[in-house]
């Protein structure tokens, strides 16, 4: 089917949401699915709102994610001249008349039918104006927009996930195609793009439905067939409401700065609302494409699992190779100071032999700034708890003091050797092995809990353990 044509046409108002992240994730899916073409469409009509900075910020999101398209990005600021062609074509065919009624007018009319309790829509007052009482309008320079005329009947959406989908075309208010200061509103351009474009596929939000309703009627008046729809239930907040800033970061931008990979999100936005056909939760791009179809979206709306994302990426991080967990990790350790410039080979092994350690714990890339942190400080943080707990308790001085003497016999300072000289001592004093390694872990780390004591102190290396030894025995009660 290498005819397939979608689109994903963000506005550059903003950042991009991850709701239509998502929307871009099922057109490309698809599109990929069915040797189609995805195509990246700007829709900058509205150039109060418009932000040039939003649409780099935008690209770099999509590319961020992989997701590549085959055309574009084209902006709809460029073709101002073709809207202002097909809003002609439908002026001069009688499906639209200019409206000179101002939002003051139309707001106090509707407000007085509110007050005399009756239903308002707007009352086409102005296509009954006579061609003498428009030319006294224009020459007195009144503003006017072009508004669409909607036919009577009704409109079907023969959808391809909710199935069929009716409206009475008497409940659709006659909309502005083109405002007065000459811009083409949403659905007018939204129409002319698809069209010229070539568009098989509508893929976006059940939000849009109400603009297919009138979209369709568009397509109609201009003697053409529209694309087929696919409207895809919204992605909601724990709450069940739109996800929105009080749910937390709701641009992909944010999810990179909070350190999640391109492969998990796209993993998980995949399956929020999609299922593959069974019980799979990690899957390849490969494999996301090769399974995608539209009949397997679910109607209900999809939760957005914060806590679920965090441990889909969590597996995403346990499965990266060193160099390549290495380069995803280092931007974020320079961001908070370490690391400066480039690392030689020596620091890069040792960096990765880190890094390998704590990702057991490790979430998201952030992580590892704080789990990592008593590696690549100077000066290490102690938790008041585990000092209290772990410090404070009867003998831990005499205990460590004698520990501190062994480590500083040895002559191979790797794991193994450390983990047999901590034992012995401990057989000899008679005591359990958790005794020093607790206050140990504290010493050197600040820490109640961490990885593996024993290979975290091979990589702190023998002059840094001793050190934090001392400065921890410092803080030990005689």
């Amino acid at each position: 089917m290498g005819g397939v044509r979608v689109r994903i046409a963000p506005a550059p108002t903003g950042f991009l949401h991850i709701g239509t992240a998502r929307t871009a994730l099922y057109n490309w899916l698809f599109a990929r699915s069915k040797g189609g073409k995805f195509i990246l469409r700007i829709e900058d009509t509205d150039p109060a709102r418009s932000n040039p900075q939003m649409v780099e910020v935008i690209i770099d999101s999509l590319r961020w994610l992989g997701l590549d398209w085959d055309e574009g990005p084209y902006f709809q600021s460029q073709r101002m001249e073709l809207y202002r062609d097909y809003a002609q074509r439908l002026l001069v065919s009688g499906y639209a008349y200019y409206c000179y009624c101002t939002e003051d007018e139309l707001r106090e009319r509707r407000e007085k039918a509110l007050k005399e309790k009756k239903d308002w829509k707007q009352d086409r007052r102005c296509l009954r104006l006579t061609p003498e009482e428009r030319q006294r309008l224009d020459q007195e320079g009144k503003p006017k927009a072009l508004r669409f005329l909607v036919p009577k009947g009704k409109t079907v959406v023969d959808d391809l996930v909710y199935g069929r989908v009716e409206k009475e075309n008497a409940d659709i208010e006659d909309l502005i195609i083109v405002r007065s200061d000459g811009l083409p509103t949403y659905n007018l351009a939204c129409v002319v793009d698809d069209l010229e474009m070539r568009i098989t596929h509508v893929i976006r939000g059940n939000d849009h439905l109400t603009n297919t309703f009138k979209q369709i009627l568009i397509y109609k008046a201009l003697g053409t067939s529209p694309p087929l729809f696919a409207h895809l239930p919204l992605g909601l907040g724990e709450d069940r409401s739109k996800i929105s800033k009080r749910h937390g970061a709701v641009s992909v931008a944010e999810y990179r700065k909070m350190g999640f990979l391109p492969e998990a999100l796209i993993n998980y936005l995949a399956l929020l609302g999609w299922s593959p056909g069974d019980d799979r939760e990690i899957m390849t791009r490969t494999e996301l494409v090769k399974a995608f179809s539209l009949e397997r979206v679910r109607l209900s709306n999809p939760i957005f699992d914060l806590e679920k994302l965090e441990w889909m990426n969590s597996q995403y991080i346990k499965g990266l190779e060193a160099d390549d967990l290495l380069q995803r990790v280092l931007p974020f350790l320079q961001e908070n100071g370490w690391f400066k410039g480039d690392l030689g080979e020596e620091e890069r092994e040792w960096l990765k032999k880190v890094l390998l350690l704590i990702r057991e714990r490790a979430h998201k890339l952030t992580d590892f700034v704080n789990l990592g942190e008593f590696f690549f400080s100077s000066q290490i943080e102690y938790e008041p708890q585990a000092v209290e707990e772990h410090l404070h308790s009867p003998g831990v001085r005499e205990k460590m003091t004698l520990l501190r003497e062994e480590l500083a016999e040895l002559e191979d300072f790797s794991a193994h050797f450390i983990e047999s000289a901590l034992r012995a001592l401990a057989t000899d004093l008679g005591v359990k092995a958790a005794s020093l390694i607790h206050p140990l872990r504290v010493a050197t780390t600040g820490r109640k809990v961490g990885p593996s004591l024993f290979h975290l102190l091979e990589l702190l290396g023998k002059e840094k353990v001793l050190n934090r030894l001392d400065d921890a025995l410092r803080l030990i009660p005689k």
